[in-house]
């Protein structure tokens, strides 16, 4: 056998495990991303049926009953590993579930669903790929740079409305500073994901991060129920959005996120956060009847853009060795 064809036995399947990490990564991300669409709308769509904390409080509450049953097993094995590490799980736990989204639907009370997905998910992997390179060391390659320019340029031309003008004199409104905040949460989360324990598996390491971020959101969720003249009216429609932000937003969805983080990396995985204002845009105007402008329409094409251009890898040349 040629020696060259010798050492090809060896490399491809090395080769074929990558790529397939790769598309798996993708795969994962891609389905977070349209899961997590959903979030905005019904954000936007629920806002004057129930508050913020509250919707925020059921929602995780919600999740952390579901999934415990299933991590119950794995919380007994591993309970020791959880609480050597109980400050990374305090720390990811206060920024991933508690801050989060909370945060995206106070925002909801001052932003349309279309803006709260484009702001919000455009600013966040600019955010962590900037975060990944300073604190993981995770390249940050011209193309990266360039899908990060273009990222940007989508997100001053949506807050400008497309006015040099307005650009020039532009104030952040209350609904763009939380957004942005929920952003720089969610980017903090990506980085600290990249971190995970490695004696804590998927399902225990979301009942772990679920139960604390409800904890912690308590005080806010009582402070809330006695101060607010809102009366939550738990009809069915209400019902069925908590178990679709329970189930659908928070388990399978982080599930599928933070196995696309493994596989692609903070940086990387973060930037796939962009598909969710397309999804969005199209739900809203399907289920909320928003309108969609032409900047919306450019604004998300540069985002596609810079998706696409910052995921641009340049394949390393294979050198073979002797055998």
């Amino acid at each position: 056998m040629h020696p060259t064809s010798h050492t090809n036995l060896f490399i491809q399947p090395n080769l074929l495990n990558s790529n397939s990490n790769i598309y798996r990564g993708i795969l994962f991300a891609v389905l977070a991303t349209i899961i997590w669409s959903g979030n905005f709308v019904v954000a936007r769509g629920v806002i004057k049926e129930i508050p913020p904390i509250s919707l925020a409080f059921y929602r995780w509450m919600t999740a952390t009953i579901i999934i415990a049953p299933f991590a119950f097993r794995q919380f007994k094995v591993e309970r020791a590993t959880v609480v050597a590490n109980w400050k990374y799980l305090l720390w990811i736990s206060l920024f991933g579930i508690t801050i989060y989204n909370t945060l995206i639907y106070v925002a909801a009370n001052y932003l349309p669903a279309v803006n709260l997905a484009l702001i919000g998910t455009t600013s966040s992997p600019v955010m962590s790929i900037i975060l990944a390179a300073i604190f993981l060391k995770e390249a940050l390659t011209v193309s990266r740079i360039a899908g990060v320019v273009l990222c940007l340029i989508g997100i001053l031309l949506l807050l400008s409305q497309g006015s040099w003008e307005k650009l020039v004199n532009f104030h952040f409104s209350p609904g763009d500073w939380w957004i942005l905040l929920a952003a720089l949460s969610f980017a903090i989360y990506n980085i600290m994901v990249r971190r995970k324990p490695a004696g804590i598996s998927p399902v225990n390491f979301l009942f772990v991060t679920f139960l604390i971020g409800t904890i912690l959101l308590l005080p806010a969720f009582l402070v809330e129920h006695n101060t607010t003249s809102q009366i939550v009216d738990w009809d069915l429609p209400l019902i069925l959005v908590i178990g679709y932000l329970g189930i659908g937003n928070s388990i399978l969805s982080f599930l599928f996120w933070n196995s696309a983080i493994q596989k692609l990396g903070a940086g990387r995985t973060a930037l796939f956060g962009n598909l969710i204002p397309i999804f969005s845009s199209i739900e809203a105007v399907l289920i909320l009847g928003e309108e969609i402008g032409v900047l919306h329409l450019i604004s998300g094409l540069l985002v596609i853009g810079g998706l696409v251009l910052a995921n641009i890898r340049k394949q390393k040349p294979v050198t073979p060795t002797k055998s």
